[in-house]
């Protein structure tokens, strides 16, 4: 019989789970420890049985290609192993019991930072103690690595797909460091570039750290749940999960390749507003729909919220999130909830400052005022600015864009437009003209006459396109 003190931690551990999630929890266990069915766990032969790490990599292996990268299965089981049982000698057997097992899932998939954090030391370096901001950043790329890769294999992706998006490697790295840089030590330091890596780190900076990072959390769920397929049909009651990507509307069969990468989507998403998390439709691509700023303005104006994401001839990736619909005005426009981001070289979200309310401005065919589309700063000084002569644009924020706090994103304040997109988020506003699959050239006779006036009246007959409806998501 186990003792009192076991027993009663782990009905603890126990008792967190629903009973259906008890029994997929209970059934994962059984399959990795060879065990023959729930039935046989309730006798004291079954709860002797137990999973090895060959056991976690055989039911990776058993599939063509794994749901998880062997690093992040290691991590897994060094994790499952760091939980101590009463009356046991700790670290010492090979093997986990079912009572770690079930406290290693119950203090990932339920518990606070402090229950999470002894395990997650373990899973970033055996060796419990201090550890290195290299080891730190080499469990985060391995994190973002296995949520890309299990989301992917279990199909999870909600339409956007490895071969639709940039590759995802430096987007892994970009992504990490930006979820590094909130490590912060005793003094409130924050220690950068190659002194990070070789900076110790004690039990409470990362607890500190995981808890103010929810991204961590998010991450472990779905490489515990998606990875080693438990839990992952059930309701989940945070919401965190299910808008981690959005579903991916309008590049379906196009053959288009976004500019975006999947943790770069992850971690835009994160910053928009609850509401606009769900959903992400292309509205325009340049390499769809030419490079014109007529057909720019054709393809936006009037269809809600939407992320501009830009690439220069550097090939650095840089955009913005319009909170309105674009207007063709020459008064600046928006709110407080747009915000500028870099993709590559880093991975940054920059939001208002108070300064101003120079948060968007689009305008054309105009005699006195800047025609093109900007964001943030000032005219002739924008953080993010798109000449209306298509194809040249600018990044003037020296020190700083006043609006929202951004650096250069460019390579070169005055850059040129390699490519560019823009996908709405959120549902569509009713005045998109939805029903009828109505042209945005039938719904806003100001997009109209700027074709007009730009000699597009005719040519752009051709290049209408009807509204899509929502795609299905593979």
């Amino acid at each position: 019989k186990m003792g009192n003190a076991e027993s009663n931690a782990y009905q603890n551990h126990l008792s967190r789970f629903l009973p259906e999630e008890q029994s997929d929890i209970d059934g994962l266990f059984d399959t990795l420890s060879g065990s023959s069915g729930s039935a046989g766990a309730k006798n004291a032969k079954a709860a002797k049985k137990a999973v090895t790490l060959a056991a976690l990599q055989a039911r990776q292996s058993a599939h063509t290609r794994e749901p998880l990268p062997e690093p992040m299965t290691a991590r897994l089981y060094n994790g499952m192993k760091s939980i101590d049982l009463p009356g046991k000698s700790s670290g010492l057997s090979e093997q986990i019991a079912k009572e770690q097992f079930v406290i290693f899932m119950s203090n990932l998939l339920k518990g606070n930072a402090d229950e999470k954090i002894s395990i997650i030391m373990r899973m970033i370096a055996k060796t419990g103690g201090p550890l290195k901001g290299k080891q730190i950043q080499e469990f985060t790329e391995d994190l973002i690595t296995s949520v890309v890769h299990v989301l992917s294999y279990r199909k999870e992706l909600k339409g956007w797909s490895l071969e639709n998006t940039r590759d995802s490697s430096s987007g892994v790295k970009a992504l990490a460091s930006e979820l590094l840089s909130e490590l912060k030590l005793p003094d409130g330091t924050k220690p950068v570039g190659s002194q990070l890596l070789e900076t110790n780190f004690d039990q409470s900076a990362i607890e500190d750290w995981v808890y103010r990072v929810p991204q961590i959390s998010v991450f472990l769920s779905v490489v515990i749940r998606q990875g080693l397929h438990v839990l992952h049909s059930l309701p989940d009651q945070t919401n965190d999960i299910l808008n981690l990507l959005p579903h991916c509307r309008g590049i379906k069969g196009r053959g288009v390749v976004s500019l975006f990468d999947i943790p770069a989507i992850i971690y835009v998403n994160s910053h928009l507003p609850a509401e606009m998390q769900h959903k992400w439709q292309l509205l325009f691509s340049s390499r769809l729909h030419g490079e014109s700023f007529s057909q720019l303005c054709a393809h936006i104006v009037n269809k809600g919220p939407c992320l501009v994401v830009i690439k220069d001839l550097d090939g650095f990736l840089f955009g913005g999130f319009a909170s309105h619909s674009w207007e063709v005005k020459p008064q600046f426009q928006g709110d407080n909830r747009c915000f500028l981001f870099s993709v590559f070289p880093t991975l940054a979200v920059y939001t208002y400052t108070g300064y101003n309310d120079h948060y968007m401005y689009l305008n054309h065919g105009q005699q006195t005022m800047p025609n093109g589309l900007g964001m943030g700063g000032q005219h002739g000084y924008f953080g993010l600015w798109i000449d209306s002569d298509y194809g040249k644009g600018h990044s003037k924020a020296k020190p700083r864009c006043t609006t929202y706090n951004s650096p250069q994103l460019s390579a070169k304040e005055d850059f040129t437009l390699d490519a560019m997109e823009v996908w709405a988020v959120g549902d569509a506003p009713e005045s998109a003209g939805r029903k009828g699959k109505k042209s945005i050239l039938d719904v806003d006779p100001q997009a109209q006459a700027l074709l007009e006036m730009a000699g597009k009246s005719r040519q752009s007959e051709g290049l209408r396109e009807p509204m899509e409806e929502d795609e299905g998501d593979d």
